[in-house]
């Protein structure tokens, strides 16, 4: 079985990105390190916050918690074999980033990203 390193990455879906940018710059003591009109990211104290207008292409409807793992192909075997359903199968998001999405018994949706 493989680990993870853990959740670094979490994703909000936002319907106003400049409303939700002043909130969460507001929250979190920094600006913006990424900021465009698809996608505002920040870096506070080792963690990534994405906000995402209209919740993407992958219709997020609530944030998605992004655990970091060594290898993603890997962890969706384990998980689908414990019973999880893969909702978005990895795929390169730029610079090399895996991202995957799969729904726990419950409907939860956990998100994995292998950089």
């Amino acid at each position: 079985m493989s680990s993870t390193q853990g959740i670094k990455t979490v994703l909000h879906p936002v319907s106003d990105l400049a409303k939700a940018k002043a909130v969460y710059a507001a929250l979190l003591g920094v600006q913006p390190l990424a900021d465009g009109p698809y996608y505002v990211g920040f870096e506070a104290e080792g963690q990534h916050i994405g906000l995402v207008p209209g919740g993407g292409p992958q219709g997020m409807t609530s944030p998605v918690a992004y655990w970091h793992v060594p290898d993603i192909e890997a962890k969706l075997a384990e998980l689908t074999a414990a019973g999880a359903v893969v909702k978005e199968p990895a795929h390169d998001v730029g610079g090399g980033r895996l991202v995957a999405t799969v729904t726990d018994p419950d409907g939860n949706v956990l998100g994995l990203l292998q950089d």
